[in-house]
Formats: C-alpha cells, sequence, structure tokens
C-alpha cells in the first residue's frame, strides 16, 4: 500500500463519517475497506436510544462487503471519527474490539491480513489486524 492509497482511504472514511447516524454521542465514525479488486466500502455508525443497538462503522462496511457481490479479499481498512464535521480532528479512532473480530471475519475469508489506518489529528497510525487481535478466532476454528 502506498501513500496516495492510505490518503484516498481516509478520505472515504471522513466523507463516510459526514453520514453518522449519532443524535446521543454527537461523535461521527467513518470507516472505509479496500477490497481487493480496488473497489471501496464505506460506512458510518448507527445509533439507537437503547445504546447496546448501536452498529460502529466498520460492522456497517463489512455488512455492505457481505450482502454484496464477491469483492475479493480485504486488503486495507481506514478508521476517523470525532466531533460532527470534524472527523480526524481529535484523537486517534481505532476500531473497538468487537470491529476487531468481525473484520477479522472478513479478513480470514480471504486469507489478509490487511493494514489498518487509524485517523487522528496526531496523525495516522499504522498497523496490521492481527497486531490489533492476536490470536484471533474465525471461519479457520470451526473446521
Amino acid at each position: 500500500m502506498n501513500e496516495s492509497q492510505r490518503d484516498a482511504l481516509i478520505a472515504a472514511a471522513r466523507e463516510a463519517a459526514a453520514g453518522a447516524y449519532a443524535p446521543y454521542s454527537h461523535f461521527h465514525v467513518g470507516a472505509a475497506l479496500l477490497m481487493a479488486d480496488g473497489s471501496i466500502v464505506t460506512g458510518a455508525n448507527v445509533e439507537n436510544a437503547s445504546y447496546g443497538l448501536a452498529l460502529c462503522a466498520e460492522t456497517v462496511a463489512v455488512a455492505k462487503v457481505l450482502s454484496a457481490p464477491e469483492r475479493g479479499a480485504l486488503e486495507a481498512v481506514a478508521v476517523t471519527g470525532g466531533a460532527a464535521g470534524a472527523p480526524g480532528e481529535g484523537a486517534t479512532v481505532t476500531p473497538c474490539g468487537r470491529c476487531r473480530q468481525i473484520l477479522n471475519e472478513v479478513a480470514q475469508l480471504g486469507g489478509t491480513d490487511p493494514v489498518i489506518w487509524c485517523d487522528g489529528a496526531e496523525g495516522v497510525l499504522e498497523m496490521r489486524l492481527s497486531h490489533l487481535l492476536p490470536y484471533a478466532f474465525g471461519p479457520a476454528n470451526l473446521d
């Protein structure tokens, strides 16, 4: 992955954050997934008055990937968040534990260890999913 691809994916995540439904926290999160075929799939967080029913941006994007025609393996993910209208301007946002597991499902299905770019005011944190979720449980564990 090069810097241009990273910047494009972060821009897509920031754009997705603008579509967040966050009337309770006012914290907008956007995620962008780069698939092996070059497509970018985005998602934004969706809150609910019953807080436990909220959906994270990564979960929304993964649901799109798994409910659409084959797109190939998951290559990279960008995540950003912050106050409405200011994604990426606050603290660096990383995928929560649930989202790490959900991203792992897609990664294992495609046999990849995607790079994860976490956007924040202090720059972009870069790591592999296996670093965020070591010894992950996934589809292979069910065989």
